[in-house]
């Protein structure tokens, strides 16, 4: 078993089925994007570039999106934080996957690339 297929199996629900979800969402997003294990997490890559990751929040425990050139991304969906480079996209597990919103980050992401 691949480690990415063993990250989604050892998460607790709601999460790992929500990433399941996006997974299958940006893998079909564009035929360019292929997924790969770095830095003990699933990568999307569009042209073998880094597009984005997945990313489990330590004190609220949701997932998020993070976007390598988020900084290059203009979206209010869209939060740096303390960061300089990357934006995440947080998702609530519990709430209905935002379609649109991801189609227009991910419109905006490929665009850099």
């Amino acid at each position: 078993m691949k480690e990415t297929d063993q990250f989604y199996l050892k998460l607790a629900e709601p999460n790992g089925s929500c990433l399941q979800a996006l997974r299958e969402i940006i893998m079909g997003f564009d035929p360019q994007i292929s997924e790969v294990w770095k830095y003990q997490t699933p990568f999307f890559c569009y042209q073998q570039k880094n597009l984005c990751y997945f990313g489990i929040h330590r004190k609220t425990q949701q997932p998020y999106i993070g976007l390598v050139e988020g900084r290059y991304l203009d979206h209010p969906a869209l939060e740096s934080g303390h960061r300089s480079r990357i934006k995440i996209l947080n998702i609530d597990p519990h709430a209905d996957i935002p379609l649109e919103t991801l189609n227009d980050i991910f419109r905006q992401a490929i665009l850099l690339y």
